[in-house]
């Protein structure tokens, strides 16, 4: 139950203001912000898939960590990939309940129901340097760290006019709500949230996070870091879109998903070396964290939603999570069914995100001895993207990625026999809006017809209709969500 503004305001006041510490100390909470020991440079820390927090890059996932353990290594492109979740696993009543109807049971559960869709969203673009834009020797504006040149070509993420578009964008396309890729108090995305804020509320678009591993001890602080925006972004702007998630007992509370949670105490890098992970923190840490910032939180809300990025259901529970909600495209569809009993069996959460595959850019210099990109996503025949049949496989291939991803995660998830559905939650991101990178973005790309001359060297995978992506969601999502 959610109680009255006036207590939630006068509970963070006393219990989260910064000037005022006393109740976070008394639950154990350290105020000062995580820092970064760095035992390997960048280079290796990447070979190993640990992230580089000065460059915002997140390193893998907890699964694609998981898949590079001894027991479950499966070398493929110079990385370690874990072979369960690539291959398609026994289909169990994945088709019980039909689209249709799955559409219908959300709409007359959940009168909100485009803040259950939420675009990842990474506002950690720079233009005066160039960052991110400029990775691995890049020279913007017209080669960008990236396989497809953005329509708005390369961009700064504090540019009111670009925010303002994305927000035209993501409203148009029917998606209430964003998770902002955070990177620790005072970094350039903290910086940027509330000019983010500000432009998403005048869409009527809200706000999450998705805490990113800004620090290799950032575990050790990530109560206190939840805490921290949920007074800065919820209680300082009076709740104005903060994302508060509606559950179908008419209740809503925050949902705040975590990046490399559940993480092995070694992994093998792409050279067959053993390391030692170093953002590694034991299941017993991450309880506790969760445990003390419910507290901290009880009495405002009766329930937070906090999501892990793990398939291992036993360790996500035993690190005191809800549930998980797994970013990684290469988490085929084909097995969600599966992981939706495993977890919901457990009484934990299950959240699937709609995505359109991976797309990832080739380095001009290379970051480390083994960098070189993933395979495309979903897998094709041999590409060569200057042949318009491969280019036409592939897009298809992600077409066919983004239908499947939105019909499995809307009937596993409002199926009535399984658990999401029984304790009245829904919840979908999409991934992404603006990932480029990875070649996740539903932003609308330039048309391949309006590349410049001096891009052409570059050999972008720009489509002839840039915009696709943002089209079929659009068709997919906008009658479930016109008017919720």
């Amino acid at each position: 139950m959610l109680v009255s503004r006036l207590s939630r305001r006068a509970l963070l006041k006393a219990g989260l203001a910064a000037a005022n510490g006393a109740a976070l100390m008394h639950l154990g909470f350290d105020q000062t912000p995580a820092t970064t020991p760095v035992p390997l440079d960048a280079a290796a820390r990447r070979a190993a898939g640990f992230p580089v927090p000065a460059a915002q890059w997140h390193g893998d996932s907890s699964v694609g960590a998981a898949g590079r353990t001894a027991s479950a290594r499966t070398a493929r492109f110079g990385r370690s990939v874990d072979a369960d979740f690539l291959e398609p696993v026994l289909r169990e009543r994945e088709l019980h309940l039909p689209l249709p109807s799955a559409g219908q049971l959300l709409r007359a559960q959940f009168p909100h129901l485009r803040r259950h869709f939420v675009f990842e969203y990474y506002p950690w673009y720079q233009t005066d340097p160039y960052v991110h834009w400029s990775e691995t020797g890049y020279e913007p504006p017209h080669g960008i760290a990236a396989t497809t040149m953005p329509r708005l070509g390369a961009y700064s993420s504090a540019d009111p006019k670009i925010i303002e578009q994305h927000a035209r964008w993501m409203a148009d396309m029917g998606v209430g709500a964003i998770a902002i890729s955070w990177w620790g108090r005072g970094s350039f995305e903290d910086r940027t949230t509330p000019l983010i804020m500000d432009i998403m509320r005048d869409h009527d678009i809200h706000v999450t996070f998705h805490m990113e591993p800004y620090a290799d001890n950032r575990a050790l602080s990530f109560a206190n870091d939840v805490l921290y925006v949920v007074r800065e972004y919820g209680e300082k702007r009076n709740w104005d879109n903060f994302l508060l998630l509606d559950n179908a007992d008419g209740t809503s509370a925050p949902v705040i998903k975590g990046f490399r949670t559940i993480l092995p105490p070694t992994v093998i890098d792409c050279k067959g070396q053993l390391q030692t992970v170093p953002d590694y923190q034991p299941d017993s840490v991450w309880r506790q964290q969760n445990e003390m910032l419910r507290a901290a939180l009880r009495p405002t809300f009766d329930r937070i939603t906090l999501l892990a990025d793990s398939l291992d259901v036993g360790r996500t529970r035993d690190a005191g999570f809800d549930g998980m909600a797994i970013y990684d495209s290469y988490v085929r569809p084909t097995t969600w069914a599966a992981a939706a009993t495993n977890f919901g069996g457990n009484n934990l959460l299950f959240s699937f995100a709609i995505n359109c595959g991976f797309d990832g850019f080739q380095p001009i210099v290379p970051r480390h001895v083994c960098d070189i990109p993933l395979p495309f996503e979903p897998p094709v025949a041999a590409m060569d993207w200057n042949d318009e049949s491969s280019r036409i496989r592939a897009q298809a291939a992600s077409y066919t990625r983004v239908l499947e991803s939105f019909d499995r995660t809307l009937v596993l998830q409002a199926d009535p026999a399984r658990y999401n559905s029984r304790r009245g939650f829904f919840l979908t991101y999409v991934n992404t809006f603006n990932e480029w990178h990875e070649g996740t973005s539903f932003e609308p790309a330039r048309h391949r017809r309006d590349l410049l001359p001096e891009e052409a060297e570059y050999r972008y995978h720009n489509p002839v209709n840039g915009s696709w992506r943002m089209e079929l969601l659009q068709s997919l999502l906008r009658p479930l969500t016109t008017d919720r």
